[in-house]
């Protein structure tokens, strides 16, 4: 592993651990949500209407770890807070697999 390499994935890791920050900082300044995970109702509220890709395709995709909570309820701020970790790590992961992926299929492609 190269020495840039070292440091993306270091930094990628801090960023992971840093990611239950999402959680906490709506929660000290009372904000609500996080900044961008809202549901077409909290939208609706916010902006008066849905937009209608959102409306459209809001029951397309079920998230595999719902409000950040691995029985799918409510859970205490610390295993939420690990959760949340756990989509951060599995989110950089998947994201990593298909950047490896996409590049040994160029390079295999004279691209």
């Amino acid at each position: 592993m190269t020495p840039f390499q070292k440091k993306l994935v270091l930094g990628l890791f801090v960023m992971a651990l840093l990611s239950p920050l999402g959680i906490f900082l709506p929660l000290w300044f009372k904000a609500g949500d996080a900044w961008g995970e809202w549901s077409a109702d909290t939208l609706k509220e916010l902006l008066g209407y849905v937009p209608e890709g959102l409306e459209k395709y809001a029951e397309l995709w079920k998230a595999p770890l719902p409000d950040y909570s691995f029985n799918g309820e409510s859970s205490p701020l610390a295993l939420q807070s690990f959760a949340y970790i756990v989509s951060g790590v599995l989110g950089i992961l998947f994201v990593g697999m298909a950047v490896f992926l996409i590049a040994r299929f160029l390079s295999r492609h004279g691209k």
